[in-house]
């Protein structure tokens, strides 16, 4: 008899997108979720170590040049801003730890339309994140990427494949455990069947 599929588990697939891991743990599979866990977080913060705490952000754009897209021509809002900064799609999927990032984007003034405006602007710290995660101004990026060694970029990279990653641990959490040939799909063993005869 063939076992019935499995059903999608989607609580365990969102728990894991909050936490790396969490989903699997949930379902039993301690080890594994740890190991996701262990390394999925110790990449993304060590990157964001490598880069200063300055490479994980969304900005507002509102007030910078407009932005063409070859497929949907102009776009604003939230698209002009996810334009600006490419890396954020995939750094969004490490979860809860980039929520940060998006409550400041929620809080933080546009940037600003010149240069030479940016000299002077400053972000107003967030109230409880203060400028963690915040995006910086143009002079403090430039001052990243000028005055300091590779490390910055390597770190933002670090950040992007760990919420890659986490895309493909959300879908195992989602499928869930793959069930074995010697079991039942309701996880006891089967029964040993006699086998006799030569084939």
């Amino acid at each position: 008899m063939i076992p019935s599929p499995r059903k999608y588990d989607f609580l365990a697939a969102f728990l894991t997108y909050l936490i790396p891991g969490l989903g699997q743990v949930m379902q039993g599979r301690i080890g594994k979720g740890v190991l996701y866990f262990a390394c999925l977080y110790g990449l993304f913060f060590y990157g964001l170590w490598l880069g200063q705490f300055r490479n994980v952000w969304l900005a507002n754009t509102a007030k910078l040049p407009a932005v063409r897209l070859p497929a949907a021509g102009e776009v604003t809002g939230l698209p002009k801003d996810l334009s600006y900064r490419k890396e954020f799609l995939a750094q969004f999927w490490i979860g809860a730890a980039a929520w940060p990032a998006v409550l400041q984007y929620l809080s933080t003034d546009p940037l600003p339309a010149h240069p030479a405006d940016d000299e002077a602007w400053q972000p107003k710290p967030h109230a409880v994140f203060g400028s963690y995660m915040q995006a910086p101004s143009e002079a403090k990026l430039n001052d990243l990427q000028r005055n300091s060694d590779t490390n910055w970029d390597l770190g933002w990279v670090m950040t992007v494949i760990a919420g890659v990653l986490n895309v493909l641990v959300i879908y195992d959490a989602l499928a869930g455990p793959l069930v074995r040939d010697d079991m039942n799909p309701d996880g006891t063993p089967k029964s040993p069947t006699p086998t006799g005869g030569v084939k």
